[in-house]
């Protein structure tokens, strides 16, 4: 037996029969990592002994509530664990072993009983789109592992792919849980923002940075969100509101649900991606949604203002790595400047640098105005757009990317096709709203597309109620790849 074919309920209930234990579950998790992950390279660390160990204290307790009991998680590596090393897949935390607390969503995890298994491989500090950025390993895509999985949370998305893990925790700051899901054939969502916390959350961008759960299904998705979200008095940008339940509305009919397909989205994408977005919409109409094209113009602007909004705030935001508090510092420096700027040039990769440079330019005198302040102007265009669109409409459906995974070591790729794939994703966060990728299709190369749901802030019940409809109209999500070991 492995994970393929179960959702979290069906682990759920084989433990509420006594049909299997949680640590008979933990092996599972584990006995695939040991079979693919050298395959694979998803996880950066592992934490068995201590996996083994709480699924032990389950498995003795009499208390088997919780949401995740016993559903063993990989974490990515910028969402700190109290214990256990959180790198950001950087030279530069390669030092930092034993963080002193959790992240907010790791609490809530803990607290719902699931079981952290390991920490996940990632672009350095979330700088990239295919976790070739990593300064640790390659992590290479379970469905052609001469391809990449997406980024930055390629690793958070392989595991699940693989069938390492049920699901997986990644962070979206222009895409980053959306286009690895939409590569890796799985289901990303990133919520609104503010609905989880991102207390514990090495930022990148602050304005933009959400975390978001990554899973094989719509319902196992909406369960993990469920138990992520909530209120946290050490971020100030958290919702203070009930969360809703999100599974208790999956299976409510979508007949009369008002979609807008952003003509924008649809250009400059390959042709089997485009098919596969309008055969998805045909079903939504067989389903009794009506489905409109719509323009959102602004759009085409949307990849250059968030480059140098997120350049501008990482590059603030990674001033604290300077070698003199945590980090890795550089030895044979002679003075404190010398030491700070050889400890940085050391420590960060070449991505990172480019950022920094770039965020510290748009920011500097005389280019606050012409850069940074004008890019926040379009940002507020962006937002407004969307509000437009959503006083007539439920949800806005298009590609989650421009084509199929890159090959591994594709740096070429064609500008406008990197420029459609952030119009794709990069306006979601510019404007804060929740968005969810789902397959919707393979290629003829037997690489996986995916299909994007875009909904009105703090509205994931209707993102999430459409996404399982035309996952349950399709048999998109019951493919696997092909991997050594047990893929039953």
């Amino acid at each position: 037996m492995s994970f393929f074919g179960y959702k979290i309920k069906d682990i759920e209930e084989k433990l509420h029969k006594k049909e299997m234990s949680a640590s008979d579950v933990v092996d599972l998790s584990f006995k695939r990592i040991n079979e693919i992950d050298d395959q694979i390279g998803a996880f950066l660390t592992l934490d068995e002994e201590s996996a083994r160990a709480q699924a032990k204290t389950l498995d003795d307790s009499t208390n088997h509530e919780g949401k995740l009991f016993a559903i063993p998680a990989g974490i990515k590596d910028n969402i700190v664990t109290k214990g256990l090393r959180t790198t950001c897949a950087s030279q530069f935390l390669s030092n930092f072993n034993e963080p002193l607390y959790n992240a907010f969503a790791i609490e809530k995890l803990n607290d719902a009983k699931a079981i952290t298994v390991g920490k996940l491989n990632m672009d350095e500090f979330a700088m990239g789109s295919t976790t070739e950025s990593s300064s640790y390993q390659l992590t290479r895509n379970p469905w052609n592992t001469d391809h990449v999985p997406g980024g930055s949370s390629g690793g958070s998305a392989a595991a699940v792919a693989a069938g390492q893990v049920l699901f997986s925790l990644g962070s979206d700051t222009g895409g980053s849980v959306r286009q690895p899901a939409a590569f890796s054939g799985i289901v990303g969502m990133k919520p609104t923002y503010g609905l989880v916390s991102r207390h514990g959350l090495v930022a990148m961008a602050s304005s933009l940075d959400q975390i978001g759960p990554m899973t094989y299904s719509v319902e196992d998705n909406a369960r993990v969100l469920e138990v992520i979200a909530g209120h946290d008095p050490n971020d100030s940008t958290s919702l203070n509101a009930v969360v809703p339940s999100f599974t208790e509305e999956l299976a409510k009919d979508i007949k009369g649900l008002k979609i807008a397909v952003p003509e924008e989205y649809l250009a400059n994408v390959s042709e089997d991606v485009k098919e596969s977005v309008e055969n998805a919409l045909k079903m939504y109409e067989l389903l009794g949604a009506t489905v409109d094209k719509i323009s959102l113009p602004h759009s085409k602007y949307a990849a250059a203002a968030y480059y140098i909004i997120s350049a501008a705030e990482a590059s603030t935001a990674l001033a604290r790595f300077d070698g003199v508090r945590f980090g890795v510092r550089a030895e044979q420096a002679e003075n404190m400047i010398e030491m700070m700027k050889l400890s940085r040039g050391q420590g960060f990769g070449d991505e990172v640098k480019k950022r920094i440079i770039l965020g510290t330019f748009a920011l500097s005198a005389g280019n606050y105005q012409t850069y940074y302040e004008k890019a926040q102007k379009i940002r507020t265009l962006i937002k407004q757009e969307f509000d437009t669109v959503f006083n007539t409409y439920d949800i806005v459906i298009g590609p989650t990317t421009a084509t199929t995974a890159y090959k591994i070591g594709e740096i070429n790729i064609d500008p406008t096709t990197m420029e459609t794939a952030d119009m794709l994703t990069v306006p979601v966060n510019l404007a804060g709203l929740p968005a969810i990728s789902l397959p919707c299709g393979f290629s003829d190369e037997g690489l996986p597309m995916g299909l994007q749901i875009i909904g009105k802030h703090f509205d994931e019940s209707t993102v999430y109620r459409a996404a399982y409809a035309y996952e349950q109209a399709t048999n998109h999500h019951k493919k696997r790849p092909e991997l050594e070991g047990e893929n039953k």
